[in-house]
């Protein structure tokens, strides 16, 4: 049985800051497509989706809340059930996150400032339906949405499967988008039929839904960018090669453009490792096993360190998406590294448990983005709005007149002066 090597890599030549903050061709067609469904709204729409194949003529372009409760009812049992409980540890995850963030007063000089945290009123919730439809991100997206106080919550996702809108309805989406791409972005966020604007847009997609997300920055609010798919695992030399094989191919699958890395500390655990991959891939489905070769083949990496230093060293200067710590000790290690969208610790923890509604979110900045953004959760949908209470100003006052004048800004003084 072949071996799948993995490329060799020197720590100058692990992959940093990935992501691209511009993709010309992208942004050029989404932003087509994002004038086209503005102007033209649900006739443009519906045309866009049925020359995409997520349409048949006549079919339902928007599914209500009646339609989402019918789909949960014709799932069988243990469905709806499995459904159930993932989305029972999401939301009662997000309910603890929810429950960390406190409302402020704090006393400042003649009076109290504060801040409290409010919810979005609108929110809406892309679901892939490609390659793999993905009914676990329609409970990942508006599951905290809703926990976070959201109103309005509307999913949207091509070719819909039962499954998916079964989800949809039990993480309390009010409807359902039958379209994909650039142009549901467009028709969330300006709103079209009997959806109205959304404030925060949300979930994985993608090149277009990237691009059009990007564009409408501003319009709307996201999360943190994503692309594709990416797992770096750091092996310790008691880890099982039989399960970080798995991991990696696990997370190979999703996309030929994914990225399954590895950091190990001797040559002799990597060609054990390789010897499992090889294994695994032969015995996996198509189109799975194709996807998962193109994966590893390209965008997989090995990178062989002389210490933890080195290898949490390398780990900050990917910024993957997901850390696996297949090590000794992984609480510890985990406080040396910065730079991860999720961390998962120990050899059974593995990175598809959070997937599959572990609890923590599985939306998650890739491309380097953790160095600098978080995964999803209910802070996506709430704003920590500030405010200030003043009984007896003239302290402060006295101070942002003083303040005013030194930039030259009169009108600004005398507006302070008059609360002396």
């Amino acid at each position: 049985m072949p071996r799948c090597s993995l490329r060799r890599v020197t720590f100058d030549e692990i992959p940093e800051a990935r992501f691209r903050a511009s993709d010309a061709e992208a942004d050029s067609t989404a932003a087509s497509i994002i004038d086209e469904v503005r102007s033209g709204g649900e006739k443009a729409l519906r045309r866009r989706a049925e020359a995409l194949g997520e349409l048949g003529p006549g079919e339902a372009l928007f599914l209500d809340r009646s339609d989402l409760e019918r789909a949960l009812a014709s799932i069988g049992g243990k469905d709806r059930a499995l459904l159930e409980r993932s989305h029972r540890r999401i939301a009662d995850f997000a309910t603890a996150q929810r429950g960390c963030l406190l409302d402020l007063e704090f006393p400042v000089p003649g009076g109290s400032a504060g801040h409290r945290f409010i919810p979005v009123g609108r929110a809406g919730c892309y679901v892939p339906g490609g390659r793999f439809p993905l009914a676990s991100s329609a409970l990942m997206t508006a599951t905290p949405a809703r926990v976070a106080g959201v109103g309005s919550v509307w999913c949207a996702g091509p070719r819909p499967g039962r499954e998916t809108l079964a989800a949809a309805a039990i993480a309390g989406a009010e409807g359902f988008l039958a379209a994909g791409g650039a142009q549901a972005i467009a028709a969330l966020a300006f709103g079209c039929g009997p959806i109205s604007g959304r404030d925060v847009i949300v979930g994985p997609g993608g090149r277009y839904v990237a691009a059009a997300k990007r564009l409408l920055f501003g319009v709307i609010g996201t999360e943190a960018p994503a692309g594709p798919s990416e797992l770096l695992i750091i092996a310790g030399s008691g880890a099982d090669p039989c399960l970080v094989a798995a991991d990696l191919i696990a997370q190979a699958e999703h996309d030929p453009a994914a990225a399954p890395a590895l950091v190990v500390f001797d040559e002799k655990l990597i060609l054990s490792i390789e010897d499992e991959l090889g294994r695994r891939l032969a015995s996996l489905p198509q189109p799975n096993a194709g996807i998962a070769a193109a994966a590893l083949e390209k965008g997989g990496w090995v990178f062989v360190a002389l210490d933890r230093v080195e290898a949490c060293a390398a780990a900050d200067r990917f910024a993957p998406e997901h850390l696996e710590l297949i090590v000794d000790d992984p609480q510890n290690w985990d406080g040396h590294i910065a730079n991860a969208g999720a961390v998962f610790l120990g050899a059974g923890s593995a990175e598809v448990l959070g997937d599959y509604g572990a609890g923590p979110n599985h939306c998650l900045p890739t491309g380097g983005a953790a160095r600098f953004a978080a995964g999803l959760s209910v802070l996506a949908f709430l704003r920590a709005r500030t405010w200030l209470r003043m009984d007896d100003s003239r302290e402060v006052a006295g101070d942002a007149a003083a303040f005013a004048r030194m930039e030259g800004l009169e009108g600004h003084a005398l507006a302070a002066e008059l609360r002396k």
